[in-house]
This record gives structure tokens, sequence and C-alpha cells, in this order.
């Protein structure tokens, strides 16, 4: 009998805020035990920093810059086909549970059933991210620090209730009588940081590590100034404030890593861990300060770097991996777990499956790929990594270059180096060349703008895109419900 296959993935969690990734503050035991009877991958990537373009990668197996989901309001609406309906199509019993981040559930996502869905606000996402050209002031991005705090909130009690969800399904006993894949996606440790004051209790904000570069300013850059200008939630922190948010957001990670642990424990309780491979991603990181950037939208680790980890049969036990992975992996993942064949003539999807990654020697020439399109850019980057360097690629301006083994903060941009340094004039040859084997950046971007003029007009022009859904984080279904009891839509 193949395996069943469980995906637990969380929302914003940095890929260095775990113990078993070496955090000296963070507490995370039941990603570490994960780790420990399995596999961490360390150089794993999001196909994008930015939650509904990666959830669409995620579902399709493929780049952002191929399937056309560029933006929050280009939400993932059932084709391509996703690797979840071709495992359901084989016969098995496709679950989801938890934040999807989709169009709607009217499309057909691929699973059986979709259990407590998050999807995008009234089928159209965050339109004000369209607006790249002309972006207007964000007005929510206040929310962020004023957010910091303790106790319950619509996200917290939103991922209290997947795991209730997730346990009960679960330890249903007909889960026991064929193989069954399930996708478990939890809020957690995304803002708001109003964290339950039992998790915030374990993290002093007196102690907290203080952000790479901090109070050096932002990068001598015109494009991550541009993004640091439209989201200028950096205005609203002082110090004190940024400790109370470094706190609440590891204590968002504990509380996420104790739903991680429910599950896994009814997991055990049902008889059937042995027999699951179970994976843990998270959509992408949060940068917390770092480099003078809040939550993500940038290429530095903390932002387009993963947290990964699988085990399970076939999963090498105690094992770390530097070759670089992504959550594209995923869908190649799937099939090879559950045996199903690609079906729909994917030929050009960049994945392969995490097992066989997991189980073969290191491979440092792998490219890790990552891509940005959204709000608050006015252009288009691309980040390429392979083995101690990471290239990245803005359309018309200057680029970065990071030598992670010397410079794993990302504090020294290489690039500047250049003109008087012949191993950096190749580092940079060589990233753009790898660049450009997996698309042409002039024409992707082009494309990018191309179509995201066309969904301006086509959701009513600019007004209409400042105006219909402004939001600093995605209501929860609930709230959802009550917009739509209170509106037109």
């Amino acid at each position: 009998m193949t395996p069943n296959f469980l995906v637990i993935i969380s929302d914003e969690h940095r890929k260095d805020a775990m113990g078993c990734a070496g955090h000296p503050i963070v507490k995370t035991p039941n990603l570490d035990a994960l780790a420990a009877r399995g596999t961490l991958f360390e150089a794993a990537y999001t196909p994008s920093p930015m939650c509904v373009p990666t959830r669409a990668a995620l579902a399709t197996g493929n780049w952002v810059h191929r399937t056309g989901h560029w933006d929050s309001a280009t939400p993932y609406a059932g084709e391509p086909r996703s690797w979840m309906r071709q495992l359901r199509d084989a016969g098995r019993e496709v679950v989801s549970i938890g934040k999807l981040h989709f169009r709607s559930n009217k499309d057909d996502n691929g699973f059986s059933q979709e259990i407590l869905p998050m999807h995008v606000v009234g089928g159209v996402g965050w339109a004000v991210g369209l607006l790249r050209e002309n972006p207007p002031p964000y007005d929510s991005a206040e929310e962020l620090a004023g957010d910091v705090g303790t106790g319950p909130s619509t996200y917290t009690e939103y991922d209290r209730a997947i795991t209730e969800a997730a346990e009960a399904w679960l330890a249903d006993p007909t889960r026991g009588e064929q193989p069954w894949a399930a996708f478990v996606s939890l809020v957690s440790p995304h803002y708001p940081l109003t964290c339950p004051e039992e998790w915030y209790a374990l993290y002093d904000p007196a102690k907290m590590d203080l952000p790479v570069g901090y109070g050096e300013g932002l990068p001598d850059h015109e494009e991550l100034r541009n993004i640091a200008d439209f989201f200028n939630y950096g205005d609203y922190f002082d110090e004190q404030k940024m400790r109370e948010a470094k706190a609440a957001y590891y204590g968002l990670t504990s509380f996420m890593d104790n739903c991680v642990g429910r599950v896994l424990r009814t997991l055990e309780a049902s008889g059937q861990l042995e027999t699951t491979v179970v994976l843990y991603v998270s959509d992408h990181g949060d940068m917390m300060g770092d480099q003078g950037f809040w939550t993500k939208q940038v290429m530095y680790e903390a932002s387009a770097g993963v947290p990964m980890i699988a085990a399970g049969p076939g999963v090498p036990v105690g094992h770390r991996v530097a070759t670089c992975t992504n959550l594209t992996d995923i869908a190649a993942t799937a099939r090879e777990v559950c045996g199903v064949a690609d079906d729909v003539g994917n030929a050009g999807q960049p994945g392969q499956s995490l097992r066989v990654i997991a189980s073969a020697p290191d491979d440092p020439d792998r490219t890790g790929f990552s891509e940005y399109h959204d709000g608050g850019s006015k252009t288009g980057s691309f980040l390429v990594r392979w083995g101690r360097w990471k290239y990245v690629h803005y359309v018309g301006q200057p680029p970065q270059l990071f030598d992670l083994q010397s410079d794993p903060h990302e504090q020294v941009n290489r690039a500047m180096d250049g003109v008087n340094d012949p191993d950096i004039r190749a580092a940079l040859t060589e990233g753009e060349r790898r660049l450009r084997a997996i698309c042409d950046p002039d024409e992707v971007n082009a494309r990018a703008f191309a179509d995201q003029r066309r969904k301006i007009e086509e959701l009513g022009g600019e007004e209409a895109c400042r105006t219909a859904f402004v939001f600093n984080h995605t209501p929860t279904p609930t709230e959802q419900d009550e917009m739509r009891e209170g509106s037109p839509l």
C-alpha cells in the first residue's frame, strides 16, 4: 500500500525561527522532533514572497511567470490542473483543512472536500497591489505595529478551529481504510501580531535579538526603497515596539508549533504515523525588521527562504540537505509518494520529489529561484541561488550579489565589487546565465505589467482597485461571511 501524504503549511514562518535551524530563542519542540525523525532542507525557497502567487505555484507545481498568477489579485482558480486534482482523479481522497488563498471553493481546486477554507476576499483579493505603476498610499501599514500585544485574535482562533478539525478528520477510523492525502493549512505566525498570553509569556521583550542591520537604515537600492516606501511598516516601530513585536512573533511561532504537534500526535494515536509521509513548510518568511523591512516582498533569506521538513516512509532520518529546493517541488513529491503519474503534460514543471532529493548526495548546482511582481514593486525582481552565491536581478536596475557562506545575513552587496574582482564578475555572469535559463526577465516583467493593466480595467479601473478591498491581512472565513452580509457582494 502506498503511504498517506500529509502537508502541514503555516503562513509567514521564517526559515531560521526553529530550534532545529539553530535559533537561540524560538521554542519549536514539535518541529524539532519532526526534523529529528526526518530531513531538514536548509536551502528551501518560496516561488514568490507573497501568499497568493505562492499558493498558486504550490498547487500547479510551476513558476509564477509560467502560470500568470502574478499577484494577490490573481488567485488560483482551478487551472492549470493541480496536483491535488491529479491525486483525487486517480482515486485518492484529498482533503484541505484551513487556509487556501485560492479564488473560491466554487472552483475545482482539486480537493474531495474543503474544510474551513479561507479564500481571497470576494473572489478578487488585494486589488490595490495591482497599482504598481501608480501606487496609492498604503494606509493599512500602521496596523502591523498597532496590533502588537497579547490576547486572542481572529487568526489564532481560526488556527484552533483548523487544528481541531484536523484532529477530528485524522481520528476518524475510516482514514485507515485506504491511503489519503491532506493539506492542513494554518495561518500563524502571520500577523496580526496579537499573541495569546500563554505563548507570549515564553518570551521577554527585553531579551529579544535585534534585527539584522538594526539602526543602519535601508539598503542603497532604488527598488528596495520603492517597496519600503509603500509598505512603510517601519515608520510605526520604535525599539520597544520592535522588541514586543518579535516576542509576539516568536510566541505565535510557538503557538503554531503546538498546533502542529497536536495534529501529529493525533496521527500517531490513529496508528498512521509510520505509514504517512509528513511535509512541513511555510509559504514564505517574515523580515521582522531585518535590513529595515517588515513582513515579506523582498528577496532576502528571511523573506524568500522557507522552512521545509519531511519525515516518514522513504525519508532519511536525522538528515540535512543543502540542495536548493522550492515549494514547486511539492507537486512532484505528492505524485511520487502517492504513485500517481503526471498525466497533464506538465513536462515543463521544475519540481523533483523531495524524497528523491533527500536520498541523493547534495547538489550545489541545483538552482534556487523566486520572483516578485506584486504590490509596492515598480519592477520585477528575481532571485537565483546556487552553492554559496545568491544573485538578485531587478529589471532595469542594478543587481545584488551575496556570498551566503561568508555573509549569511546578506549585509554586503558584492555586486558593487564586480568592476575590480574577477571572481565577482564571474558570479554575476553565472547568476544572470542561470536566470535566463529559467526565464527572460525583461519579457516576464513586460508581460506581468500588461496582464495587471488588463486586470485593473476588468475590476473597474484604478479607483475601484484603490477602494474595493483594502486590508492588511485577509479576513478569516467567519469575517468574510460577515462582510458579505453587510455588502452587495
